[in-house]
């Protein structure tokens, strides 16, 4: 499968970006936490490219390859903490809107907020919308996996 956009990107989008990753950075939440949130939306998505970047993310923050191999998985695993999996959860929920998904019900919200300050939460609600703004252009111009942008 062939990129069906090759030039580079618009310097005000490239520009807006780093803004959204500046803010969700300034949220105070653990960069690996955001590595695998990232990871698991791209998951859901089957965003390659995001994919890859989330381990390359996680790694550079010091995350394990037994953890970033899990995250599919995460619920079946020991590896997570109570807030990674809240977290986790919230992703999913966040990011399966289609075809009359629940979303994120109270239940989900509640345990969430329990493990993060309103700025955290913030911060890992901003990574999992920039994640799904990223897969779904990502998907739409056949982006491949393996660039650093």
């Amino acid at each position: 499968m062939e990129a069906r956009i090759k030039s580079a990107p618009n310097p005000d989008v490239m520009t807006a970006i780093k803004h959204l990753h500046k803010a969700i950075a300034a949220g105070g939440v653990d960069p690996r936490l955001l590595a695998l949130v990232h990871l698991r939306a791209s998951q859901i998505n089957s965003c390659a490219p995001c994919v890859y970047a989330a381990v390359g993310a996680g790694k550079k923050a010091g995350e394990t390859d037994e953890r970033l191999h899990s995250v599919a998985a995460w619920r079946e695993t020991p590896f997570f903490t109570d807030a990674e999996r809240a977290a986790l959860a919230l992703t999913e929920a966040a990011t399966r809107l289609q075809d009359g998904a629940e979303g994120v019900t109270d239940e989900i919200w509640d345990d969430v907020a329990g493990h993060f300050s309103e700025e955290q939460l913030s911060a890992i609600i901003l990574e999992i919308g920039t994640t799904n703004f990223f897969n779904r252009i990502n998907r739409t111009i056949r982006e491949q996996a393996g660039k650093s942008w």
